[in-house]
């Protein structure tokens, strides 16, 4: 089984920043992609952004050139650096990951870290 820890969550004002963590740990093969998605209340659950083993990223419209996200493929933690906070990135922070065993992928979600943006 795979477990993630998330932190890094928490109460900033508008304009502010805050970075998240993820560490992934567990059985597998191989990680393909990690990642964060949020969800806000009464919103479903959206990509936030992507990093694939090789360092390729993808971003939400809504966040692109605002927040960062990273890996570091020797302790298996992904981050996100989120800057210029708008109240509407308030949400929940989820990290997922992919991971391959016997050929096979499994994904596994974090339980979730709150954002909130005051204005």
């Amino acid at each position: 089984q795979v477990q993630l820890v998330e932190s890094g969550g928490g109460l900033v004002q508008a304009g502010g920043s805050l970075r998240l963590s993820c560490a992934a740990s567990g059985s597998w093969a191989s990680i393909n992609a990690m990642g964060w998605y949020r969800q806000a209340p009464g919103k479903q659950r959206e990509l936030v952004a992507t990093i694939t083993t090789g360092g390729s990223t993808d971003y939400a419209d809504s966040v692109k050139g605002r927040f960062t996200i990273s890996r570091d493929n020797a302790e298996n933690t992904v981050y996100l650096q989120m800057n210029s906070l708008k109240p509407e990135d308030t949400a929940d922070y989820y990290c997922k990951i992919e991971v391959v065993r016997i050929r096979l992928i499994y994904v596994y979600w974090g339980r979730g870290t709150q954002v909130t943006v005051s204005s």
